[in-house]
């Protein structure tokens, strides 16, 4: 058996190799018993990126103009524990930051729900460790969401 059928090309990747041999891979969510689209859909990462930039330029202001008096090099600083305070109260409440909010996203419990305020905590200190949030599984979740048993689902 000719091995590079079954690792794939450079260009079609494993998955695509896999594909082509039977195997079936579902859609995003279908593990979690989501739907394919629409509301209650796993959120698409262009969505969830363009939320947390959203989220970070509102906290740079923040930081900047009340707590970095003037000084952009702390400004950075300050903007991390302003995001952390952020996640925790929004996502712990309401199940949304204003960045999500505005492009109709939220975070759910893996069951559906509300999250709970430690597994909010768990997740926000992941988050702003930055790379367990680069670390992604098959339905398009962090590691930050994973471990938090969360998923980010459309409004």
């Amino acid at each position: 058996m000719d091995n590079r059928h079954a690792i794939g090309s450079w260009i079609s990747g494993p998955r695509a190799a896999a594909e082509d041999m039977g195997v079936e891979f579902g859609y995003r969510g279908q593990q979690l018993g989501l739907p394919k689209e629409g509301p209650g859909s796993i959120a698409r990462p262009g969505r969830r990126f363009a939320a947390l930039f959203i989220d970070w330029a509102l906290c740079m202001l923040i930081a900047y103009g009340l707590l970095s008096g003037g000084r952009a090099q702390s400004a950075g600083n300050w903007a991390l524990l302003v995001f952390a305070v952020l996640s925790v109260l929004t996502v712990g409440t309401v199940g949304f930051t204003p960045g999500k909010r505005l492009l109709g996203l939220r975070v759910v419990a893996e069951g559906g729900g509300r999250i709970t305020l430690p597994r909010v905590l768990v997740r926000t200190l992941l988050l702003v460790v930055i790379i367990p949030a680069v670390v992604w599984d098959r339905d398009g979740r962090g590691l930050h969401d994973r471990l938090s048993r969360a998923v980010q689902v459309r409004l």
